[in-house]
């Protein structure tokens, strides 16, 4: 894939936006509330799938080699550990999800679609993810009640919000930006 000058700075722009969602955290448990999944969701919506894709892969990498991205300022190889790092690897997923999905159709209908089924694929992934760290890494019992009632259960009403942000800024930003972005 050839990227443009252009292409590689809205990216980064998207990276950048995704690690300041997640320094901006508040701790609930294990799983802190944070600004990401906004960002993750603008970036399919307005990147695409590919770039949007690439802006979540640069962010991952980042905290991977130990920049300080990850919610509330972590980073580094032992994030892979934690179980929280399965939402992380779901954001790349939805960022593909919802860009290959509005790339040729913005209507709102086709976007909200999108942005629901991205949604649920950062909790499809993350979610067991956490359960599998928490059981056979840190040794601890949680159920199938526990896993849901820590990883996803209270995060849904914010990302019903963030989710209803994004559409709204996106609705508003890509007729603007689409001389910028084509």
């Amino acid at each position: 894939m050839k990227l443009s000058t252009r292409d590689l700075i809205i990216t980064a722009l998207f990276t950048a936006l995704t690690a300041v969602g997640g320094i901006i955290s508040i701790p609930l448990g294990p799983v802190p509330i944070t600004l990401q999944s906004l960002f993750v969701i603008l970036s399919g919506l307005i990147l695409g799938a590919k770039l949007g894709v690439l802006s979540q892969i640069t962010y991952i990498i980042l905290g991977l080699i130990g920049l300080p991205v990850f919610a509330g300022g972590s980073g580094g190889m032992g994030s892979v550990i934690s179980p929280t790092f399965g939402f992380l690897i779901g954001y790349l997923a939805a960022a593909y999800v919802i860009g290959k999905l509005t790339e040729k159709n913005k209507s709102l209908s086709k976007i909200i679609y999108a942005v629901i089924l991205g949604s649920l694929t950062i909790y499809v992934i993350g979610v067991p993810y956490f359960y599998f760290i928490f059981t056979n890494y840190l040794g601890k019992s949680i159920n199938l009640y526990g896993t849901l009632k820590f990883a996803c259960l209270p995060f849904v009403p914010g990302d019903v919000v963030k989710a209803s942000i994004a559409i709204i800024l996106a609705r508003k930003l890509i007729p603007r930006l689409s001389k910028y972005l084509n």
